[in-house]
């Protein structure tokens, strides 16, 4: 596959591995990979220098057939992991904060991915190679339920629920602030941040996405905060981080978005996948699973009054 990207200015004056890295999603000893390989030209003229620096509306393609041959996880049994549910088809999982759910640039071990592999090998020929049954995703910092496909056929299936919006995922989340009204939707669409790509942001260009907001509690002290419930009608990337952030009321504890802050120390974003509901690959019937809020976003949520 080619990828072409005009350089913005936020990125003027960067290296050219470090922009072929930000458009694969590889490391940049990878991207350095693939432009001494040949897989890369700026201005229509191919190049093997990683080092030069590029500057704005430059045009970088990028030919992903140069990768090197990924690294296929391995099981790691001393990895926990909490299974909430499994059949011949689906693994329902309660992921902990701060577990990344499959090997990617500077994760190679220690996932989700690396501890099912130990107790269900078979996962390992289902979806993606290196992110064997892998349907969705949770950040490494956001805790609880995400599905894991064990079968081609829910691979499948899963999938297409995921796309047609029918699965069911309700997030909770302190966020900063008093909302104006108990009920809201967010609908702004979202993409890299045209001004540092390292984030995503609401942005003109972006992909379409809308969250349902539901506030469940307000608090005073130690500053003006909100327990909400968030609805996931599309899944991007932070979907629900950014939106939160756009409006003003950033997840507690969410550095990355303006969460962070002294009244309210947090070790993570307070956000936590509390519900996931989808109908079931087999049998047809709609499973739903929920569970409770960890122990260490209960204790940010018990000095708040």
């Amino acid at each position: 596959m080619i990828f072409e990207e005009s350089i913005p200015s936020a990125l003027d004056g960067e290296r050219l591995d470090r922009i072929v890295a930000l458009m694969l999603d590889v490391s940049r000893s990878d991207a350095a990979s693939i432009i001494e390989a040949g897989g890369v030209s700026v201005d229509g003229g191919p190049t093997t220098v990683g080092k030069q620096r590029l500057v704005s509306e430059q045009i970088v393609r990028v030919d992903d057939s140069f990768m090197p041959a990924p690294l296929l996880p391995q099981a790691d049994e001393s990895l926990d992991v909490d299974i909430v549910h499994v059949d011949d088809d689906v693994i329902v999982v309660n992921k902990s904060a701060g577990m990344v759910v499959h090997p990617a640039a500077g994760h190679q071990g220690g996932t989700l991915v690396n501890a099912l592999l130990a107790r269900y090998p078979e996962i390992a020929d289902v979806g993606e190679p290196i992110r064997p049954g892998v349907v969705h995703r949770l950040d490494a910092g956001t805790s609880g339920l995400l599905m894991v496909a064990r079968s081609h056929r829910a691979y499948e299936q899963l999938v297409g629920q995921l796309a047609d919006r029918t699965v069911e995922r309700e997030y909770v989340a302190l966020a900063w602030g008093h909302f104006d009204s108990s009920t809201s939707t967010i609908d702004a669409p979202l993409g890299r941040d045209h001004r540092d790509p390292m984030r995503m942001a609401v942005v003109h260009d972006g992909k379409m996405a809308r969250t349902h907001v539901e506030v469940l509690e307000t608090f005073w002290s130690p500053a003006a905060l909100s327990m909400v419930k968030c609805n996931l009608e599309t899944g991007r990337t932070h979907q629900i981080r950014v939106h939160l952030a756009a409006v003003n009321h950033p997840v507690v504890g969410d550095g990355t978005y303006g969460g962070s802050r002294s009244s309210l120390p947090a070790p993570r974003p307070m956000l936590h996948a509390r519900r996931l509901g989808f109908i079931h690959p087999s049998t047809g019937d709609f499973m739903a699973f929920e569970v409770d809020i960890p122990q260490d976003m209960t204790k940010v949520i018990a000095r708040c009054s």
